[in-house]
């Protein structure tokens, strides 16, 4: 039973018995290819390219390996299938290289896109953050982006006017109605096993988010494993966190935090020591497939091999993402609750939307951590999609991956609000001023209908939006 499951994760520090991992696992010294070995990269290719041709032959002679699948999973799920068996071939350069490729997807439209930089402020944090937060002196910085979709764009820029003109009470309670809804604001932390991908490469995910919430998002670009491990990538979510509550002034009611794999991992670690260490926690969550437990002790790891699209980490040490992100922590944090939240207490965090494909190798623990925080008293909406991989939401030519936004439209505009512990504000004109400057300045660029960025500048994204408004 699912009682009798999580068992094997009650006490942080004990493996369960079905680990697939070796805790005694050490980094390596990095990637040595010799001259000699040129030859395996032919042969690598040689071997994608005829699994790939029999995976398509297969799926029109006999169908797919999913009853729904179209053709592009087929070729995407083939192409990853096993690559990790491969990994002496690469170095952590070329991973994320590779993975920069998605990147060159067209994007959604319809969106405004703000670079920003901002220093890392010591904060006096507390727990196992402490001694992180002593050695920063205020030249550090963090970097993300904002995502705005264009029709909030230009409701947020009509309302800003409006609220800075003097206006009679009953007015005023009328402009309080219609600003309500748009004053959530998205906290996203992206995936790629904390080792690659970046706020820019999942706007895929943010941008349809935005759009289909009606909030701002902020999509922070953490520190990166291996240059930087556990706890590092969760003490810049931490003090992203912070600067969008204390310097930004936005209400922890109005905030929600969000992520997709490893940065659905981060959202949980962020509320975990939030809560832990008596800070004020976000109004809600949504996690896309997160990566719970670094175990990899689930049985869905064997069953939905043959499907996802993210591989098995291999044997040894080299590339093994959870090496990489724990460093020679690993024996010590490899059960800690802020790296494998799974391990964690649940009692006392906000709503919680998470959603996952029956097909991903992470689908058991997702499960597991539903039922868990279920049990500790958490509302839980777990959404589990048929035939549906790891990050499906991703993919726009999935149906399932617009009925997963039209899920989270329902979730942050309507059901949220009644189930939370405190009701969010409306944003008072100090904070729509903060995220103003932050958001509409020289460095905004508008995403085109075919996906490339443009950086037009604020004046002229004024005049490109205020032209497509006159041609509506």
């Amino acid at each position: 039973s699912i009682v009798t499951l999580l068992r094997d994760y009650d006490c942080p520090g004990v493996l369960p018995a079905s680990a697939r991992i070796d805790r005694n696992l050490k980094a390596t010294n990095g990637f040595t290819m010799k001259v000699w070995d040129a030859w395996k990269y032919p042969v690598f290719a040689f071997n994608r390219a005829s699994s790939l041709a029999l995976d398509v032959i297969s799926h029109h002679v006999w169908g797919p390996r999913r009853k729904s699948w179209g053709i592009e999973m087929t070729i995407i799920t083939s192409l990853m299938r096993d690559v990790s068996r491969h990994s002496a071939l690469a170095d952590i350069a070329m991973v994320r290289k590779a993975m920069d490729i998605g990147g060159l997807v067209p994007l959604p439209s319809d969106a405004l896109v703000t670079p920003v930089t901002f220093r890392v402020s010591k904060r006096n944090l507390r727990g196992i953050l402490e001694t992180l937060d002593a050695m920063e002196d205020g030249t550090r910085e963090l970097s993300g982006e904002w995502i705005i979709g264009k029709k909030l764009w230009q409701s947020l820029q009509s309302d800003y006017k409006s609220t800075h003109q003097p206006v009679p009470y009953m007015e005023e309670k009328i402009d309080y109605d219609l600003r309500k809804g748009q004053s959530r604001v998205i906290l996203y932390i992206h995936g790629g096993a904390y080792y690659s991908s970046s706020a820019a490469a999942q706007r895929m995910l943010t941008i349809p988010l935005s759009k289909y919430s009606n909030a701002r998002v902020f999509a922070v670009d953490y520190r990166l494993a291996p240059e930087t491990v556990f706890p590092g990538q969760l003490h810049d979510v931490v003090n992203t966190y912070f600067r969008l509550t204390d310097d930004l002034r936005v209400p922890p009611e109005n905030l929600v935090v969000a992520g997709d794999s490893a940065g659905g991992a981060l959202c949980l670690a962020l509320l975990l020591y939030l809560r832990d260490n008596g800070y004020t926690l976000p109004g809600g969550a949504i996690l896309f497939s997160p990566w719970t437990d670094l175990t990899l002790s689930c049985e869905s790891w064997d069953t939905n091999a043959g499907y996802d699209i993210i591989p098995t980490p291999g044997p040894n040490a080299h590339l093994h993402p959870v090496v990489m992100y724990l460093g020679d922590g690993l024996e010590q944090y490899i059960t800690h609750p802020y790296a494998s939240p799974l391990f964690g207490k649940f009692d006392g965090l906000p709503p919680m939307l998470i959603q996952c494909g029956d097909a991903e190798v992470l689908h058991d623990e997702i499960v597991l951590l539903s039922h868990k925080a279920t049990l500790a008293g958490v509302q839980v909406q777990l959404e589990t999609y048929e035939d549906a991989v790891h990050v499906f939401q991703a993919f726009p030519f999935l149906n399932v991956a617009t009925t997963a936004f039209l899920s989270c439209r329902e979730f942050v505009r309507h059901r949220l609000a009644h189930i939370q512990r405190n009701m969010p504000q409306v944003l008072d004109n100090f904070t729509e001023s903060c995220l103003e400057n932050d958001t509409d300045n020289d460095n905004v660029r508008v995403v085109r209908g075919d996906g490339v960025e443009t950086n037009l500048g604020w004046q002229e994204v004024q005049d490109h939006m205020a032209r497509e408004v006159d041609d509506a």
